[in-house]
C-alpha cells in the first residue's frame, strides 16, 4: 500500500491549526482514503485473530467470557489526524484511578491536537492528553517509561461506547521534537476491563473528556451497562 502523500500531510498539518486559522478537515484523495480504509480493515482482522488465539488475549486469560467479535463504527478516514507532540512546560505527576479503586501515578506530559468532524461534518479541534506511566516507585523517586498513553471519554461514552472510556496506541515518544505523529481514531479500543471483571484499567480524568461524540473506533462490547468500583 502507498503512504499518504506529502501534499496531503501538509494539508493535515495546516488543518490542525498550525497557522492560527480556523481548523479545516483534510481534502483526502480517493487513493489516500482507500489506503486508510485498507489499513484499518487489516488492523481489525489482526485484532480479531489476537482475541481468538493469543495467550495474552483477555478471552484466553478469562475463559468464562465468550468472544463474540468486536463491534466497530464504520471506518471514516477523516478521523485520522496528524499532530506534533506539544509538551507541557511543567509536566505534572497526577493520580489516575483504576476501575477497582486503586490510585495510579502518571505523568501528564503533553498533548496532541487536530481537527475531526462534528455531528454535522464541520471541523472541530480536539485535544488528547498524552501521559507516561511509571513502572515502579522507589521512595519519592520514580522513573517514567517512554511510551505515550492516550485515553479519553467523549459524548458516546456510556451509550454507544464503553462506560470507562477508550484508549489509543501512540507508541514511544520520538526524540525529534518536530516529529509528526499519526493518530487514527478508527483504531481507538476498549481496555480489557470492558470484556472481563478480572481486569482493572485506568479511568480517563475529567480533563480528558472530548465534548463531541466520536462515533469512530471500537464500540461497547457488552450491551448491559457496567459500573465502576469506587473506594
Amino acid at each position: 500500500m502507498t503512504s499518504i502523500s506529502h501534499i496531503t500531510l501538509l494539508a493535515l498539518l495546516l488543518a490542525a491549526g498550525c497557522t492560527g486559522k480556523e481548523p479545516r478537515l483534510p481534502a483526502l484523495s480517493a487513493a489516500d482514503s482507500a489506503t486508510i480504509i485498507d489499513e484499518n480493515l487489516a488492523h481489525r482482522d489482526a485484532m480479531d485473530l489476537f482475541f481468538q488465539t493469543d495467550p495474552s488475549s483477555p478471552f484466553m486469560r478469562d475463559t468464562s467470557v465468550d468472544y463474540n467479535g468486536i463491534r466497530w463504527f464504520p471506518i471514516n478516514p477523516l478521523y485520522r489526524g496528524t499532530s506534533m507532540l506539544h509538551r507541557y512546560a511543567n509536566p505534572e505527576t497526577v493520580i489516575v484511578m483504576g476501575t477497582k479503586g486503586e490510585a495510579r501515578r502518571e505523568l501528564r506530559y503533553a498533548y496532541f491536537e487536530f481537527p475531526v468532524p462534528d455531528v454535522e461534518g464541520r471541523p472541530v479541534l480536539i485535544r488528547l492528553n498524552a501521559y507516561k506511566f511509571t513502572p515502579y516507585d522507589a521512595g519519592r523517586y520514580h522513573r517514567y517509561r517512554n511510551a505515550l498513553s492516550v485515553a479519553f471519554t467523549d459524548e458516546t461514552t456510556g451509550k454507544e461506547t464503553y462506560d470507562v472510556g477508550r484508549y489509543l496506541d501512540v507508541g514511544d515518544e520520538n526524540p525529534d521534537p518536530t516529529f509528526v505523529y499519526t493518530l487514527d481514531l478508527n483504531k481507538t479500543f476498549n481496555p480489557y476491563c470492558a470484556y472481563s471483571n478480572i481486569f482493572s484499567c485506568a479511568v480517563p480524568r475529567d480533563e480528558d473528556h472530548i465534548p463531541v461524540p466520536l462515533r469512530v473506533g471500537e464500540m461497547r462490547y457488552h450491551e448491559s451497562t457496567q459500573t465502576l468500583s469506587h473506594h
